[in-house]
């Protein structure tokens, strides 16, 4: 069993930045992928960025403001977000499974096992 912990969620206003971690434990041997998704309130949950030890993948809404580190040995993935929007509002959840990233599917929820409870961000204007 893999238990996964974000931490690092706050309130910033507009143009601000927050840095999100999340540690695996548990059975972690087997984990290839491991990525952030969010859920604003009353929309549904989206793929955010997704990492494994060779690709970096990113939603377009967050290219080139969001930042996501993978620590493969450590089972850790960072994601570093500058210049936040209110939009970016969100629980911010991470996500985890035994196989690589891919293009195709990095960004489908159902594709990863493992889940943490979330973590709150929100952004004023």
């Amino acid at each position: 069993q893999v238990e996964l912990a974000e931490a690092g969620g706050g309130s910033v206003q507009y143009g601000g930045s927050l840095r999100l971690s999340c540690a695996a434990s548990g059975h972690t041997v087997s984990i290839d992928c491991m990525a952030w998704f969010r859920k604003p309130l009353g929309k549904e949950r989206e793929a955010v960025a997704a990492a494994d030890p060779w690709s970096s993948y990113y939603t377009e809404s967050v290219r080139g403001r969001f930042f996501v580190t993978l620590d493969r040995d450590k089972k850790r993935i960072s994601l570093q977000m500058n210049g936040l929007k209110p939009e970016d509002t969100a629980m911010y959840f991470c996500a985890a499974r035994d196989v690589y990233c891919y293009t195709e599917d990095y960004d489908n929820s159902a594709q990863y096992e493992y889940w943490g409870p979330g973590t709150q961000v929100t952004v004023s204007a």
